[in-house]
């Protein structure tokens, strides 16, 4: 391994870390460590770091802000690649952006708003990565990445970039080409929007995050929505029908705030969250005959 990180820090890629505990990086505060943790500088820093780590058949897995993922507790074997600075270049042209993948949404919405671009309110709130936004087609209050997104610039497991339109994208409910028929990353998204009133878009984007506050439980660590609403059911109400708000298995517990959120409650391990979601699975199948599916994403 130590010949690997010689050869990734010689490349000047970034950071490189060994044994790097994954709770520091996921907002659930949950995961163990992985075997390297590669925080590239560039997006030339990201290709030689994927050059050097299939030369050497090391499994990769690739990471935002960390805001979707539970992880398990004994870690990731290979190397996870988390796309932040270096990967948040932002680009203004008029009513399009070219943004990095490792852009924060909060902050781009906020950031565009000077610069009087509406389009983007639905993400005020959202606490996850252009990236991980066009990984999963990320939305809120009635809106989502298709519906602004242009083209992404996609790097794919062998190596090799594209840049693919907003067709081939393949967008449906949190879903997108990348996770199953053609997997990959989102390394930069080009977006189109509108100009519009500077203080209507950020009235809209404070109503947005105001909504949040009130009705999710930001203040303990959490992944988010547990599971993807199994239309035109809503998860967290189904949850909530069932009077399971404040269940709670070890340290994990279903949020008193939002039945679709589990919260880290004291120290809560994976498999405290995963038997709490299989529980949740299980008693929503009695009750409603509903099959739920996690949109967390469980590495």
């Amino acid at each position: 391994m130590q010949d690997i990180v010689n050869k990734l820090n010689d490349k000047s890629i970034g950071k490189v870390l060994v044994d790097e505990p994954l709770s520091k990086h996921t907002t659930i505060k949950i995961g163990g460590p992985a075997d390297l943790f590669i925080q590239p500088k560039s997006i030339d820093g990201l290709k030689d770091a994927l050059v050097i780590l299939n030369e050497h058949h090391i499994p990769i897995r690739v990471i935002g802000r960390g805001s979707n993922l539970l992880i398990p507790d004994e870690g990731i074997r290979g190397a996870v690649i988390q796309f932040g600075k270096g990967l948040d270049h932002l680009e203004v042209d008029g009513d399009q952006i070219l943004v990095g993948g490792g852009y924060p949404l909060v902050r781009l919405s906020a950031i565009i708003s000077r610069d009087e671009l509406s389009g983007f309110e639905f993400a005020g709130g959202i606490p996850g990565s252009v990236g991980g936004g066009v990984f999963m087609n990320a939305g809120a209050h009635g809106s989502d990445i298709s519906k602004v997104l242009v083209k992404a610039h996609i790097l794919f497991e062998d190596g090799t970039t594209e840049w693919l339109s907003n067709e081939e994208m393949k967008f449906d409910y949190r879903k997108s080409v990348l996770q199953e028929e053609r997997k990959g990353y989102c390394i930069e998204a080009i977006f189109q929007l509108n100009k519009g009133n500077k203080q209507d878009i950020l009235a809209e984007i404070k109503k947005h995050k105001e909504y949040r506050r009130e009705t999710q439980p930001w203040d303990y660590p959490c992944a988010g929505s547990i599971f993807r609403n199994p239309l035109p059911n809503y998860a967290g109400k189904l949850v909530e029908e069932l009077d399971l708000k404040g269940y709670q298995i070890g340290g994990a517990k279903i949020s008193d705030m939002h039945g679709n959120f589990i919260v880290n409650e004291d120290e809560a391990s994976y498999e405290d969250v995963m038997a709490l979601i299989n529980f949740i699975k299980k008693r929503v199948k009695e009750e409603y005959d509903i099959n739920m599916v996690t949109e967390v994403e469980i590495l």
